[in-house]
């Protein structure tokens, strides 16, 4: 019987074992680390993918393909498409083995993946950015391919490449570390996720495989229950490296018998998986490394006691998207609550509101402007690290005779849209501060400073992460008279906080509209 005459599943598996000699003359097996979590849960076993040449997996399934091209086929050259990784791996395999390869990624990809292909593929490859999405990539590849008959290597819907894949499976094998009851393994197209549940099942068949895929990009999912792959209408682009809008058709034949289901994760579950790679493994992941942990962590509770495989897949990942990513940690519901508070607009009731209500608590955020001349309405985010802090604090404000809206997750809120009317304001100042960040540094401030006859019209902080807190301040005077008291005699550092400048009066004007 010909090899192509074998069941999907048999070609499949063939095919890893005639990778194990190939995928290893371009890159050396990762480790298997475990990360430890505080308090129970499962044992966490981590593939670490991203410590690879080209700091992802996806080397392994390109140059398993592109090896046993025929010399009539690399000499007419290779074409792909792809949102970064599986580039890098063509570029890798390109140079390794003098092919020449054109490269179509969308225009949005992150330069340090565009800068990463060149760099790997020196003078063997050639890039060209088509479209906004993946999917417009491929279309402008596939197009190069016809009009060149260059062989095309496609990122997941190809069985060798599936088949390279499905090497990392192997090595967590042989790594001694298992059998594993469970392993969460993202899905872009589903091309690793094919080979590696084909490879763990054939070793340990009780395993529990399953898909992870974030909210909306469910490309898999969408596959499984209509029963053959479908094109999804829009596909969320924050895990770039999993932003396919249909899954692939040899990857679903492997998946649907090989996956006991397909979990979703949203980005801020995404986000604190990365915060969690980082601070137990000092390592950063990309958003699409980190769905499969983020995944294991939503079911921690039933997953108590058991041993978890999961594969961190990349760490491509654009330095100014860390900076984003780092700030949107905490924001989801189970960690952080925004809420808008009303007060009167007069001078001590923001720190009537932060002693009665808000003491002890870590304010991550805090946005208000001036509105009204009788009430504010003073935005605040409070994070912690047991969801009970947050539970008790809108009965606490009820308490207290306060009325509250939620507005966790508001657009606003997170555009930092802070209105201010500037009619409404006298004599405004608006102050550059930095607060220490520790417990009551707020409340110090406006205690011993925001005194007399001074009323708080404009407050624009959030937590960095680092020791201190940057905040833009605006307080109102009666006169300028008591206004320029104040900047003359404030201190320049104080317990709690330093202050930066004094904001010069161009920009106390576009503050304040005019």
């Amino acid at each position: 019987m010909n090899r192509e005459d074998l069941p999907l599943d048999r070609q499949l598996r063939q095919e890893i074992l005639f990778a194990r000699e190939r995928v290893y003359r371009f890159g050396q097996a990762t480790p298997l680390e475990r990360l430890n979590l505080p308090g129970p849960g499962p044992e966490i076993w981590v593939k670490r993918e991203d410590l690879t040449d080209i700091k992802a997996y996806k080397w392994r399934g390109a140059c398993n393909r592109m090896a046993v091209l025929t010399p009539a086929e690399a000499a007419r050259g290779v074409v792909t498409a792809s949102a970064g990784n599986h580039a890098q791996g063509v570029a890798l395999a390109a140079k390794a083995l003098g092919i020449r390869a054109r490269i179509y990624m969308p225009r949005s990809t992150p330069k340090v993946k565009q800068a990463a292909v060149r760099q790997h593929g020196g003078e063997f490859v050639e890039i060209y950015l088509a479209g906004d999405s993946y999917d417009d990539a491929v279309a402008a590849a596939r197009a190069d391919e016809a009009a060149s008959a260059a062989a095309y290597v496609h990122a997941y819907d190809d069985l060798k490449v599936m088949a390279g894949q499905g090497t990392l499976a192997d090595e967590v094998i042989l790594s001694g570390r298992g059998p594993f009851d469970a392993a969460f393994l993202q899905i872009g197209g589903g091309g690793m996720a094919a080979g590696v549940s084909a490879w763990l099942k054939t070793y340990w068949p009780e395993i529990e495989i399953v898909g992870v895929e974030g909210a909306d990009q469910a490309s898999m999912k969408a596959a499984l229950a209509a029963g053959k792959p479908v094109e999804l209408e829009r596909v969320d682009l924050f895990c770039d490296g999993t932003a396919v809008r249909k899954a692939g058709d040899l990857p679903f034949e492997i998946c649907k018998n090989t996956l006991s289901r397909v979990e979703t994760v949203t980005n801020a579950e995404v986000s604190d998986a990365m915060r969690t790679l980082w601070e137990g493994l000092r390592c950063v992941s990309e958003p699409s490394g980190a769905m499969g942990l983020a995944a294991v962590l939503k079911n921690r509770a039933a997953l108590v006691g058991k041993r978890v495989l999961v594969v961190l897949c990349g760490a491509n990942i654009d330095f100014l998207q860390l900076g984003r990513i780092a700030q949107s940690v905490g924001s989801g519901a189970t960690n952080s609550r925004t809420l808008r508070v009303r007060i009167p607009e007069q001078s001590g009731a923001m720190l009537e509101l932060l002693d009665s209500c808000f003491e002890g608590l870590d304010i991550a955020d805090f946005q208000y402007g001036k509105t009204d001349d009788q009430v504010a309405w003073p935005a605040f985010t409070i994070q912690a690290s047991d969801p009970a802090v947050l539970d008790a604090l809108p009965p606490k404000l009820d308490a207290h005779g306060f009325a509250w809206d939620d507005l966790t997750g508001a657009v606003d809120i997170a555009f930092r849209a802070i209105p201010l009317r500037g009619d409404l304001l006298k004599n405004a100042a608006f102050l550059r501060l930095d607060f220490y960040e520790r417990t009551g540094a707020l409340h110090d401030f406006l205690a011993q400073r925001i005194q007399g006859n001074a009323s708080l019209c404009y407050f624009n902080y959030r937590q960095s992460g680092e020791r201190i807190g940057r905040a833009l301040i605006g307080l109102d005077f009666p006169s300028p008279y008591e206004r320029d008291a104040l900047l003359m005699t404030i201190p320049r550092q104080g317990e709690g906080y330093r202050l930066c400048e004094v904001v010069d009066e161009a920009t106390r004007l576009r503050l304040v509209g005019f």
